[in-house]
Formats: structure tokens, C-alpha cells, sequence
């Protein structure tokens, strides 16, 4: 059981993070707004389990500007995708 429980990955115990990485997994790029909607939760808690991730640099954050309005895309890093799989099959072998 103890070995079990070493792969689960703190940064994943929240929902919001959990749902970011899910959602950048299976897509190449995501935008603010599209994370937010998707994810239904408010600019302030987007922002900081974002902030989270990136310090944890599972994801990476793009900054550009598209007819003179910012837009931040984000995509997950291999560092994260593997960390979201390891945390996944964790939790398989723990339902098991």
C-alpha cells in the first residue's frame, strides 16, 4: 500500500489542477478563457493553480497577441504528462 501511495502527486490533489493537466493532455494548446470555461472556475483560481503547475513546470505558458489582444496559451510539458500518468495509474492500482 505504501508503495502505492508514493506515486500519487500532491500538485494533482486538487481538482482544478487535475482538470488543467487533463485538459491539456489531450489537447495541444489551451487558452485562458478556454480553460476557464471549460473548467468553470473564476480568473483569480485559474490563475493561481496555473502559477502552481508552472512552478512545478508541468506546464508552459505561450504569451502572444492576436489583433492587439493578449493571449495566453498553455500546454503541458513531457515533465507533466508523464507526472498526470504516473498520478493515474496510481490511483488505478490503489482501486484495485
Amino acid at each position: 500500500m505504501k508503495n502505492i501511495l508514493k506515486d500519487l502527486n500532491k500538485a494533482f490533489e486538487n481538482k482544478v489542477r487535475l482538470g488543467i493537466m487533463s485538459a491539456l493532455v489531450v489537447n495541444d494548446s489551451l487558452n485562458f478563457n478556454t480553460l476557464k470555461k471549460l473548467l468553470g472556475v473564476t480568473d483569480g483560481n485559474l490563475a493561481s493553480h496555473i502559477k502552481s503547475l508552472e512552478k512545478s513546470e508541468y506546464i508552459m505558458v505561450q504569451k502572444e497577441f492576436i489583433d492587439r489582444k493578449p493571449n495566453t496559451k498553455y500546454s503541458a510539458t513531457e515533465e507533466g504528462r508523464d507526472a498526470l500518468v504516473k498520478h493515474i495509474k496510481a490511483i488505478e492500482q490503489l482501486l484495485k
